[in-house]
């Protein structure tokens, strides 16, 4: 019976260093990367038939681990985003660059999903805007 209970008890024990080494490793924190933009809506405003359509998301990593883009990819084919090809370090600030195709007249809003290995994984960027209509020549000029 001392035996049995000895048994137990060695057992009890090593049962217990288990769960403590379980539980310590998973409360645990993994470094992580976590990014933060200065904004996540630029406004164009009123812009001009066929200029420049190029605007930038700055942001910073403030985050402990490299940060790395899996994918950004954006609503429609009118606007194109540039991901960093290089993973930001932590501190480090970067940009996406997004160009949005100003030869389509009219108001816009677009979404831009950028997808990461940041605590927060997985936001939208927006821009919106209006692309005024090109402006005619008049009669009389065409004429000199």
């Amino acid at each position: 019976i001392i035996f049995i209970i000895n048994y137990n008890n060695m057992k009890f024990k090593v049962l217990s260093i288990i769960t403590f080494f379980i539980c310590f490793l998973s409360t645990s924190q993994e470094k992580k990367a976590e990014i933060k933009f200065d904004e996540n809506l630029i406004d164009y405003g009123e812009i001009e038939y066929n200029s420049d359509g190029k605007r930038t998301f700055k942001f910073t990593n403030i985050g402990e681990a490299p940060l790395v883009f899996n994918r950004i990819s954006s609503s429609c084919g009118c606007t194109v985003p540039k991901k960093p090809e290089q993973p930001i370090k932590p501190g480090e600030s970067a940009e996406i660059e997004v160009e949005y195709d100003t030869k389509r007249i009219g108001v816009f809003i677009k979404a831009i999903s950028v997808s990461s290995n940041a605590v927060n994984s997985n936001v939208v960027l927006r821009i919106k805007g209006e692309v005024l209509e090109e402006e005619e020549e008049d009669d009389d000029e065409k004429k000199i």
